[in-house]
Parts: C-alpha cells; sequence; structure tokens
C-alpha cells in the first residue's frame, strides 16, 4: 500500500501457514482477545469457489473464473453463539465452505493471477481501527508486506491431517484419514510451488511450530508477541 494511506498507520497481525496449521482458529481468538477485526481470507477464495461450483464453472477457465470473481458478493457476520458466518450471493455458504471440495477449488482459484489481483483490494480493506488479525497464505508476504507483526504457523501433515479428521468427524462428515492426509500434502505443494503469491514465510515473520502445542498455548504466544 501507498505509504500516504492513513489505513497504514492501523496495526495488523498476519498470520500464515498451511492448511491445518491452526491459523484459523488461532486467528479468530487472538482477534477476540485484542479486540481487533479478522480478515479470514481463504473463505474468500473458497466462496468465489462454491459460487463457480453453483453456476458449473471449469475450474480449468481462467477467464470464467476472473468473472466470477468479481460477480461474487460476499458478505460476513457473527451468529448468535459468535461464530463467523459466510454469505455467498446473499446465501449462508458456509458449511459448504469448509468441505474439502471448496478446499481444493479454493487451492485452484488461488493460482490464477488475475483472481489473486481481483480479491487484494477486498482483502486489503478490512484493515480498519482498532486493528486487524488476517490469517492466510501470503498475507504477511502480498497483502499486508508493511504489517508491523508476523507469524507463520506450520505443523506436521500427520497431526494437520488428524486434527481435520476430528474437526471434520465433529461436524458429522464421514471422511478417511489417509485421503486427508493426501489431500493436505498435495495442497501443500500446489501452494508452496505456484507462481503467484507461493506459501512461504515473510522474512520477518516469527514462525511457531504447532506440532504437540494446544490451542491455548500457541493464543499466549502470538499475544505475547503483539502484547509483550
Amino acid at each position: 500500500m501507498n505509504s500516504a494511506d492513513p489505513h497504514t498507520s492501523i496495526p495488523v497481525l498476519t498470520i500464515d501457514g498451511p492448511s491445518g496449521s491452526g491459523k484459523g482458529t488461532i486467528s479468530r481468538l487472538v482477534s477476540q482477545k485484542l479486540g481487533w477485526h479478522y480478515l479470514d481470507s481463504g473463505a474468500l477464495y473458497r466462496a468465489v469457489g462454491v459460487a463457480a461450483g453453483w453456476a458449473d464453472l471449469d475450474l480449468a477457465d481462467p477467464a470464467a473464473l476472473v468473472r466470477c470473481t468479481f460477480d461474487t458478493r460476499i458478505g460476513f457476520r457473527d451468529d448468535p453463539s459468535g461464530e463467523l458466518r459466510v454469505l455467498v450471493n446473499d446465501i449462508d455458504a458456509t458449511d459448504e465452505l469448509r468441505t474439502e471440495t471448496a478446499g481444493a477449488a479454493a487451492s485452484a482459484i488461488a493460482a490464477i493471477p488475475e483472481v489473486r489481483a481481483a480479491l487484494k483490494d477486498r482483502q486489503r480493506a478490512f484493515r480498519q481501527a482498532p486493528g486487524l488479525v488476517a490469517d492466510g497464505r501470503d498475507m504477511g508476504t502480498v497483502i499486508f508486506p508493511d504489517a508491523a507483526f508476523k507469524v507463520f504457523l506450520t505443523a506436521s501433515a500427520d497431526e494437520r491431517a488428524e486434527r481435520r479428521y476430528k474437526q471434520l468427524k465433529d461436524k458429522g462428515v464421514s471422511v478417511n484419514l489417509d485421503g486427508l492426509l493426501r489431500e493436505i500434502l498435495a495442497r501443500d505443494a500446489r501452494d508452496a510451488s505456484r507462481a503467484v503469491a507461493p506459501l512461504r514465510p515473510a522474512d520477518d515473520a516469527v514462525r511457531i511450530d504447532t506440532t504437540g502445542l494446544g490451542i491455548d498455548a500457541v493464543v499466549e504466544r502470538v499475544l505475547q508477541l503483539v502484547t509483550p
């Protein structure tokens, strides 16, 4: 962003990492404790993926997906329990966004430079006072490179697969652990090797391996970076 932009005075904490690293859960909890706004950047890509599926678009057709990105209305709201709900074209698509199908579509869509460019301004608009916690894969490297605080979360592929397995089983979704592990490894490879904004830690990011760590311990370590 331009250094003259008044938004740059608003603090940002970026939390990046691969699928299943816990960045969504950690980011949401940290934002609540800080009283800052929260951006789930992955939900934007998943929302476009869901909209593309509803329109029966070919994920191999970049032009159609770019049009879909511009046309898709995406909104966020908290339900009475405080859970973040995602609206796609005014329809609550939160549960569909969490499926592996939506995740795979998001990964494919995120590899298209024009789609990433179309979503860049939407993401930066979340930077509002008193501060923003932004989670994703390129928050600290591309979207908010000037962020005052940057974290990169990771965990072993096996643990990430087990976390996702438990999460889906708790929601009543029938899943296979071996299949989840294969999907996570495949997504890691796609995200790390894409030409535009590949998944990698920002040079000035603090890396935290969450393997074997509880949620509270990770939240505390992240909060210490912002409020030592």
